[in-house]
């Protein structure tokens, strides 16, 4: 049963990464600019730590759904075998 969740969470770990790795790459060969003037405007006023405080809330809530899902459909499972 560990195993199981360990495999799953490891296989969504992999796809969230790909996921952002490919909207980093499409979002960074914008032609004609030069250099991304919002993430350097973020940095400047301190709140580029309040975006990436935000995204790793919404990752974290996401792995605590993924994990607590996978927990009740492990039960479900346990109850159907016996």
């Amino acid at each position: 049963m560990k195993n199981n969740l360990l495999a799953r969470l490891v296989g969504a770990l992999c796809l969230l990464q790909l996921l952002l790795f490919t909207a980093t790459n499409a979002l960074a060969q914008t032609p004609g600019t030069d250099a991304p003037e919002m993430a350097d405007a973020l940095r400047q006023s301190g709140k580029i730590y309040v975006v990436v405080a935000a995204v790793v809330i919404i990752v974290a809530g996401l792995l605590f759904y993924l994990i607590s899902l996978d927990r009740k459909v492990s039960k479900l499972e346990q109850e159907i075998k016996k």
